[in-house]
């Protein structure tokens, strides 16, 4: 498969491989077919066989997201992303901690792979941020990490679509991509998520990259559902 033009609403939408075990991955996979062509690995697959898998996709033409959210001692972090780089993934995430973002960049020095800083999580709201020990609201606190990332060189931003508009008025590039979970489609449970926003509203808002799991993933037809927010995707573009 040879890669997809930026342009093509396929590249704006990573689908979640949030699923107990590979056979269920490799189902869908091969359901979605060409209709999907970005996807993301997380814990729940990354820590049975998603690794494996990531690379066997990769080599495949797929677009590999590996969701690891790194955290550690500095040589943990640049060893694990020099692994990361090695199967040939695209995207990998660490926590938006200077240290950890400072490892991470040189442990991908020379490679494609790209180092998306996450800021707070989107199943976070302003009272978890203070349990947490945070002083602040959780928009300035988006804010100040991410203007840290962009400062030490990560290649993009996780963080709520509700927050996109945000970024970019507080002056982050557009060179850095703004990545944003906790999409649903109107009409979908939110589940776990606290700061949700419609496929089509994330990319009128700045989005340029959305993650879409349960949505697409727990579904009669995933396919349907993956060309629903695609057609989003488009209409939102204009």
């Amino acid at each position: 498969m040879s890669p997809i033009s930026n342009q093509d609403p396929r590249a704006k939408l990573f689908v979640a491989l949030d699923l107990p075990s590979l056979a269920e991955a490799e189902r869908l996979v091969a359901r979605l077919g060409d209709t999907v062509t970005h996807y993301k690995i997380g814990y729940r697959l990354g820590y049975s066989d998603g690794i494996a898998f990531g690379r066997e996709l990769a080599a495949s033409g797929k677009s590999i997201f590996f969701d690891l959210k790194l955290h550690d001692i500095d040589n943990t972090v640049r060893e694990g992303v020099e692994s990361i780089v090695k199967t040939g993934a695209h995207y990998l995430t660490v926590h938006a901690y200077p240290q950890t973002m400072k490892a991470a960049a040189a442990g991908r020095a020379g490679s494609h792979l790209k180092i998306l800083a996450v800021t707070i999580l989107t199943s976070w709201n302003d009272v978890d941020c203070a349990e947490a020990g945070y002083a602040g609201s959780l928009q300035s606190l988006v804010q100040s990490k991410a203007k840290q990332a962009v400062a030490l060189g990560m290649d993009g931003i996780v963080c709520s679509a509700q927050e996109t508009g945000l970024l970019r008025a507080a002056g982050i590039p557009d060179r850095v991509e703004l990545v944003t979970p906790g999409i649903r489609p109107a009409g979908v449970d939110s589940g776990d998520q606290k700061r949700i926003v419609t496929p089509r509203a994330a990319i009128a808002g700045g989005a340029d990259r959305l993650v879409v799991g349960r949505p697409i993933t727990a579904v009669a037809d995933p396919v349907a559902a993956a060309q629903a927010i695609l057609d989003e995707i488009v209409m939102a573009r204009g």
